[in-house]
């Protein structure tokens, strides 16, 4: 079924502090920036999402001994589903990840099937863009990789699974809002996540602005490294407006009722 309309059952904006517990959220590495789990937020109805399943991270391919021991001890990762383009793969690898026991999945999220392969395209400019626009662009080209991901996420065999992009906000964003607007939870909890990265964005652009794929990045908080809240809002505000709500959007892209029926399951504690 898909999730009531954003306007019902709202959450006043500043009252998501204490309810999306962003102390546990946080995952701290070495090498490894911006991971948080995607537990402990606000479901509507009642409820919160379910912890130690799904993480949301930056790349992963400067990760040390310790921080994929981390990563395949405690954290239990089994999978991770690589939203870059391919060309940043070819370029920039797994590093340690890639012998680990856990399977990867290029699964690129960019803005048509047909476009370029070039990371550089992605935002031919990177201090002036739309992100908002842009993610509206990201979702309409990536239905196919989007609903992959959701078949990752609903197997248990694959607990825990980690998503991750180059910076872990725009490609991450948008598949961690498809994912949590689909199980219902609050908009303004959606957003609130994907602000979030702003207390790491610094950290972030200073890693890969040293790495060849990314050189050139503007200032934190500029143009492709802003990080509002809004930007995050009006991604859902269009995706509910255009398409009913992610959930709706995933079965009109070909997830089953019985896949997404599973997707609640597996995020949302009992």
């Amino acid at each position: 079924m898909p999730t009531d309309p954003m306007v019902s059952d709202a959450m006043p904006r500043g009252s998501l502090q204490a309810s999306s517990e962003p102390g546990r959220r946080w995952v701290e590495f070495a090498q490894i920036d911006n991971v948080r789990d995607l537990g402990g937020l606000p479901v509507r109805g009642g409820g919160t999402t379910r912890f130690g399943v799904v993480f949301r991270s930056s790349t992963l391919q400067q990760a040390t001994e310790a921080d994929l021991s981390r990563l395949t001890g405690s954290l239990g990762l089994r999978t991770v589903i690589d939203l870059r383009l391919p060309d940043e793969v070819e370029r920039e690898g797994y590093g340690l990840i890639a012998g680990a026991d856990v399977r990867i999945a290029n699964l690129p999220i960019r803005k048509s099937p047909q476009s370029s392969l070039a990371a550089r395209d992605l935002v031919p400019d990177k201090t002036r863009v739309n992100l908002t626009e842009l993610y509206g662009r990201l979702l309409a080209g990536s239905g196919a990789h989007i609903v992959e991901s959701v078949r990752l996420i609903i197997d248990p065999a694959r607990h825990s699974v980690l998503f991750h992009c180059a910076a872990g906000k725009d490609r991450t964003g948008v598949l961690a809002a498809v994912l949590l607007d689909a199980v219902g939870v609050h908009p303004e909890a959606i957003a609130h996540d994907y602000a979030q990265t702003n207390e790491r964005m610094h950290r972030v652009r200073e890693r890969l602005n040293g790495l060849a794929s990314y050189q050139g990045l503007p200032p934190a908080d500029t143009g492709i490294l802003a990080v509002t809240p809004d930007v995050m809002r009006g991604f859902l505000d269009n995706l509910h407006a255009e398409h009913g709500g992610a959930a709706e959007w995933l079965l009109a892209n070909g997830l089953s009722g019985t896949e997404l029926d599973r997707l609640r399951r597996a995020l949302i504690e009992p």
